[in-house]
């Protein structure tokens, strides 16, 4: 995936989390609003649906699966910054030669483990 698309979609989650929060907001303005004989029970509603609304953001997030083409596009990426012997090792130390060898499991650590390379310099 490219730079320009990878932030694409950053941007797009994080116009996401703006209506969101602009939506929290809204409802919380009208909910202190309104008597006060109201707010209690429709508080309690309010706030347990912002709750799960916040939930479910945080789910997608945590389910956003890493691709071939993610890991490719970051090791590329540092590689093309003088690292490639770096990402060589990287590599081997998970038992490859070669990135489409790596299991999609394994994409996470990967990827943790080359951001340090990339921070080292």
């Amino acid at each position: 995936m490219g730079k320009v698309k990878e932030l694409s979609m950053i941007i797009d989650e994080l116009s996401q989390c703006g209506k969101t929060l602009i939506s929290i907001s809204d409802e919380l303005r009208n909910l202190f609003s309104s008597s006060s004989c109201e707010n209690s029970v429709e508080t309690e509603k309010v706030l347990q649906q912002e709750r799960q609304t916040v939930e479910l953001v945080k789910e997608e997030k945590r389910e956003k699966v890493l691709t071939l083409e993610d890991v490719r596009a970051v090791l590329a990426d540092i590689s093309r910054n003088g690292y490639t012997a770096q990402v060589k090792e990287l590599l081997l130390k998970h038992g490859v030669n070669k990135l489409s060898d790596v299991q999609p499991s394994e994409y996470q650590e990967l990827l943790k483990e080359a951001e340090v390379i990339g921070n080292a310099g």
